[in-house]
């Protein structure tokens, strides 16, 4: 009993957020033809594609920090650069250098900002090193990591992750590697999590149902 209670406590915990909010597949959210496995165990894993370039990811953003600041603990959030093409793949590459060395928190949201904002052209790896640089960071180190083979397995990994689940425009959002949403769906940036937390409390009761 005492196990089951343990179960179903983070649904319940749930109920109240997503009680005034339902929303309809084909509408604000999408099933993944062919559900992929997730890589975050027990945790329902909530997966963004996104590019450094694209405005509506950048209008994202905000709710995304926002949402992880009460982030739900039974969920695992996972950042995708999507490597769609050459010069999204740069950045890809620039987002796995960040996060090989430590310096994600610190570098993240300042490259987009740069980028969206600032309008600087940072499209290649000796820009990217000198923005580093500029941030407090070391820009050999960074351009090192750039080239490493983990960069390069990261950046492939990517790119099978966005063919599997067939990303053609981003930013999208990819709970449980079974239900997908974007601005576009959830009807504006402003929705997008909301739409997220309706399907993380959807995917707890469904494995919480196959547990039974």
């Amino acid at each position: 009993m005492i196990k089951f209670i343990a179960r179903i406590l983070p649904l319940l915990l749930w109920l109240p957020l997503v009680a005034s909010a339902q929303y309809t597949e084909g509408v604000e959210y999408q099933v993944v033809p062919d559900a992929q496995p997730v890589e975050t165990g027990a945790k329902i894993e909530v997966r963004e594609f996104f590019w450094y370039g694209c405005p509506h990811c950048f209008a994202l953003e905000p709710y995304i920090e926002k949402w992880l600041r009460s982030e739900p603990r039974n969920v695992e959030f996972v950042r995708t650069p999507a490597a769609l093409n050459e010069r999204w793949a740069i950045h890809a590459r620039a987002y796995y250098a960040f996060q090989a060395l430590g310096l994600t928190a610190k570098l993240h949201r300042a490259f987009f900002d740069a980028i969206q904002i600032d309008r600087r052209p940072l499209f290649d790896p000796q820009s990217i090193a000198d923005f580093v640089a500029q941030k407090g960071g070391n820009r050999t180190a960074f351009l090192n990591a750039y080239n490493s083979f983990g960069v390069d397995s990261s950046v492939l990994k990517s790119n099978q992750l966005a063919r599997a689940y067939n990303i053609d425009s981003v930013p999208t959002v990819v709970v449980d590697g079974k239900y997908l949403t974007n601005s576009t769906l959830a009807n504006g940036p402003e929705h997008v999590m909301e739409v997220v937390n309706f399907l993380v409390h959807k995917v707890a009761a469904e494995r919480a149902a196959k547990k039974r």
